[in-house]
């Protein structure tokens, strides 16, 4: 490209747009051109927006410091200042923050939203580009039902979800039938924003409950793994998801202990018997070997921010962990280890993503570069 796309964050003041800023720092197809935040810090230098509150471990990029923050909630002050928004807003209103995120898709701005307001909307994609990228193709059903004209909304799921779904996924593009998942997750600090969580609340403690996340783990996946039928999207139906999530005293990177249940791989039928060992569909070498082996669209189309390798198995008793393994790939890569029988179920395995750059600004900024190879930007 000879010439970078200029692009603008809304909600550029918060830890999820500070990590937007900072990636998309020499993107070789994009450039941050207009940032917004809330009406206290609009009409602000952003140097002097976020004076005190930078949390990111490399300075400001130049030119980002001196622009003038826009007010978010008028999407008017976007025009003719950008071509298409991320979104990393955080309204505690989310029928307001949908309609708001509609306001800008209907003034003609392709939105690529981190937010979960819309991830349930029937027409609205949420995309991981290595497992469902064909679901960019609702988006001219979105415009008709919508009035969109240029504009539309593209979110991503939920942090946590990424450590987990793209080795599944990969298994069942293998032709291997999961049929159940069980999943604790043990999820970093910064997932939860600053200030987040107390640090009287979480040093030398685990918090079990992270209010809606094991809703969005158990939910998030059918969508995505589901197909578009009349203009919609109808959740795959072949997967049950059990989950509990909690938030420990990692700075970045979610892990996810999964345990899964396959009732075959397609076309070969389970023995009668409740012995592992006896089915011929499991194959732990064999698995490795897929996740090594996996790439999908993102790789095919050398996506500037795309892993080259996204997934990557630890043979190490101890990995994947978060200090060693969550920055593998620039952050883009879901790290795997300790793939082994389950008594209960059949297999189980840990996995590791990077929650502020795979779960969060990095991944947007995959999806955005999906959309505009696939000419929707």
């Amino acid at each position: 490209m000879t010439e970078k796309i200029p692009v603008g964050i809304l909600g550029a003041t918060g830890m999820v747009g500070q990590k937007y800023i900072s990636l998309l720092e020499n993107h070789p197809w994009f450039s941050v051109n207009y940032v917004a935040a809330s009406p206290e810090s609009a009409g602000k230098k952003y140097s002097d927006a976020v004076s005190g509150r930078w949390h990111m471990q490399k300075d400001i990029p130049n030119g980002v410091e001196k622009l003038v923050v826009g007010n978010a909630n008028d999407f008017n002050s976007a025009i003719d200042k950008c071509a298409f928004v991320f979104s990393a807003l955080e309204l505690k209103d989310k029928k307001q923050l949908m309609t708001l995120e509609e306001e800008y898709a209907r003034a003609g701005f392709p939105v690529v939203s981190n937010a979960s307001a819309h991830r349930w909307t029937e027409d609205v994609p949420m995309i991981i580009p290595e497992i469902n990228p064909e679901h960019t193709d609702i988006i001219r059903d979105q415009q008709k039902n919508h009035g969109f004209n240029k504009g539309f909304i593209v979110v991503k799921p939920n942090c946590s979800i990424q450590s987990y779904l793209t080795p599944v996924y990969a298994l069942i593009n293998q032709g291997y039938d999961v049929s159940r998942l069980f999943i604790t997750t043990m999820q970093a600090a910064s997932g939860a924003g600053h200030p987040g969580v107390s640090s009287l609340d979480l040093i030398d403690n685990v918090i079990p409950y992270i209010g809606g996340e094991e809703e969005k783990t158990e939910k998030e996946p059918l969508k995505i793994l589901g197909q578009i039928e009349n203009g919609r999207f109808v959740n795959y139906n072949k997967l049950e998801i059990s989950a509990h999530c909690n938030r420990v005293p990692v700075y970045d990177g979610h892990t996810a202990c999964v345990s899964l249940e396959l009732r075959s791989k397609i076309g070969i039928t389970p023995p009668y018997t409740s012995q592992i060992i006896e089915k011929p569909y499991i194959d732990l070498d064999y698995f490795i070997k897929i996740w090594n082996n996996f790439r999908s669209v993102p790789q095919e189309l050398e996506l500037p921010s795309a892993p080259k390798r996204p997934i990557i198995y630890k043979t190490e008793n101890d990995r994947p962990q978060p200090r060693k393994d969550r920055d593998l790939e620039n952050g883009m890569a879901v790290c795997v280890g300790r793939l082994r029988r389950d008594p209960v179920f059949d297999i189980k395995f840990v996995g590791l993503s990077h929650n502020t750059v795979r779960g969060a600004a990095g991944g947007g900024i995959l999806n955005a570069e999906l959309l505009k190879a696939k000419g929707y930007i």
